[in-house]
Order: structure tokens, then sequence, then C-alpha cells
């Protein structure tokens, strides 16, 4: 009788042992498939944010050359109008993120910087130039650099990077929408990011 009760007892103890080792088997391999899926997700949500604008300015560009112990001298001048294209932009590929499955967060570790680029459309009105002194390449490299510069200028003073920051936060968005979903949390500059405004909150 004793051994039938052993026997019963060790047939319990192994039954049970499968079924929690099997469990636990699952649990593992369902967070290993859901840190896969939000690997995967995070990589997708990385696309570029770019906000662009519009700008036209019209510069007065003047060069004096004096000669024979400044007592003569040659000119030039040109009206300069620029219309210009620029745009602000996040390459989101390059966003660094940690994934601890331990502790089900995912921590986003650095937002690259934004990126300015300016594409002037250049074009030259009035152009007075003396014999002795023309117009060469120096010139029109001179002109572009002070014409970037100063739009350069005008851009920060504006409202198109804090546009372009709105966009980087609604794309950041979708990372706590995904996190969030899956019951997982996001951190990002060691802040708990509770809501899907969060990020509006943090310095980014």
């Amino acid at each position: 009788m004793r051994k039938i009760l052993f026997g019963i007892v060790i047939a319990f103890f192994i039954m049970f042992g499968v079924q929690y080792c099997t469990h636990q088997k699952e649990e593992t391999q369902k967070l290993q498939a859901t840190s896969s899926l939000i690997e995967k997700q995070l990589k997708n949500v990385g696309k570029l944010v770019v906000t662009e604008g519009t700008y036209a300015q019209v510069f007065s560009y003047e060069d004096s050359k004096k000669f024979y112990f400044d007592v003569f001298s040659a000119k030039k001048k040109a009206l300069v109008v620029v219309n210009a294209e620029a745009s602000i932009s996040y390459d989101l590929s390059k966003i660094e993120t940690q994934v601890n499955q331990e502790n089900k967060t995912v921590t986003i570790s650095k937002i690259p910087e934004p990126e300015l680029k300016i594409n002037p459309n250049i074009e030259y009105y009035d152009v007075q130039q003396d014999y002795l002194n023309q117009f060469e390449a120096s010139d029109y490299n001179k002109i572009k650099i002070r014409v970037e510069a100063s739009l350069r200028e005008k851009i920060e003073t504006s409202g198109l990077k804090k546009n372009a920051k709105n966009r980087l936060v609604s794309e950041l968005h979708k990372i706590y929408i995904l996190t969030n979903s899956m019951g997982w949390t996001l951190v990002y500059n060691d802040t708990i990011v509770e809501s899907g405004s969060g990020f509006n909150e943090i310095k980014l």
C-alpha cells in the first residue's frame, strides 16, 4: 500500500514539474516574442521626420578696390534675390534604444540632433562692375556664405524648429503607444513616460 501511495506522490510531483516547466517555457517564449516584436516595431517607427519652410530675402553686395595709392577705385555691386527652401529633420533610424526583457522596459538613450539643410536659389540683378574689379568665383562663394548665414539666423528665430519638434514628439508618441499596449514601460532621459503627451513635458 505504501509503495502505491509513494508511486502516486512521485507521479504527482513529476506531472507538476512537467507542467511548471512547460508554463515557464511558454512564458519565456512569449516574453522573447514580445521583445522581438517591440524591437522590430521600433525600427519601423524610425523614419525621417521633416519640416520645411520657404524664405525670401534681398541682399545688396558691393566690393571696392583701390589703386595707385588709393587715388583710383574700382567697384562692383549687385542686387541679390534669394528664394530658399529650408528643412529640419530628425533621422530616427539613428535613435538608440535598449529593451530590457526582465523589467519589461524600453529605454530611449539617445535621440539624434536635428539636421538643418538650406537650399538657396540665388539670382543676381543690376550687376555692375568695373574693368579692374570684376565678379569672380570667390565673390559668388562669399555671397553664398553670407546668404546661408543670414538664413540660418532667421530660421533659428522662426517657428520652423518648434514645428519640427512637434513632429518629433508625434513620432515618439507611437513608441509610447506600442510599449504601453504590451504592458511595457517607456523611459527617456531617466524619466518614465507615463502618458502619450509625456514627451512634451520632457526636455528634448
